[in-house]
């Protein structure tokens, strides 16, 4: 299985068009955000890999971080309802366009900014990845919350 990334132009194609496809009412197939609150959540995690947003890691991630790091870039998917980052959890709702246009903008700034502009920062919790994994790694994140709202 050939792992996609979001340094690719057809990846970054291929998941506008996903986004293009989720509707404002649309309920997810599991979790507790909805349409908008996802888009934004997606955006949030998107300022982190191009190093616009910096957290700070717990002591949970020096021990666990770099035992579980292959599985932020890996073909195996991430599991449903899994736990998310304080500062990712999304609970008020914004614009739904708004919130699309975004994390589209978002997309499209890290894939033609390619490796040069990617983060160098460690990952809040699996530590120093190389600028290669956060392109996997970004992009199974945002296919896991596509599947989530069914496209």
């Amino acid at each position: 299985m050939i792992m996609k990334t979001l340094f690719s132009k057809q990846a970054l194609d291929k998941s506008i068009e996903r986004i293009n496809q989720i509707q404002a009412d649309k309920q997810p197939l599991w979790g507790k955000m909805n349409a908008t609150q996802m888009l934004d959540h997606c955006s949030e995690t998107m300022k982190v890999a191009r190093g616009q947003k910096e957290l700070k890691r717990i002591f949970l991630s020096y021990v666990l971080g770099s035992l579980m790091k292959k599985s932020f870039y890996n073909e195996k998917p991430i599991p449903k309802n899994g736990p998310t980052h304080k500062d990712f959890i999304i609970t008020n709702t914004s614009d739904f366009e708004k919130a699309k246009q975004e994390l589209i903008d978002h997309l499209v700034a890290f894939q033609e900014g390619g490796m040069e502009k990617c983060t160098s920062a460690p990952h809040a919790f699996f530590g120093k990845i190389t600028k290669e994994q956060w392109g996997l790694g970004m992009y199974k994140h945002l296919d896991h919350h596509l599947q989530q709202f069914g496209v």
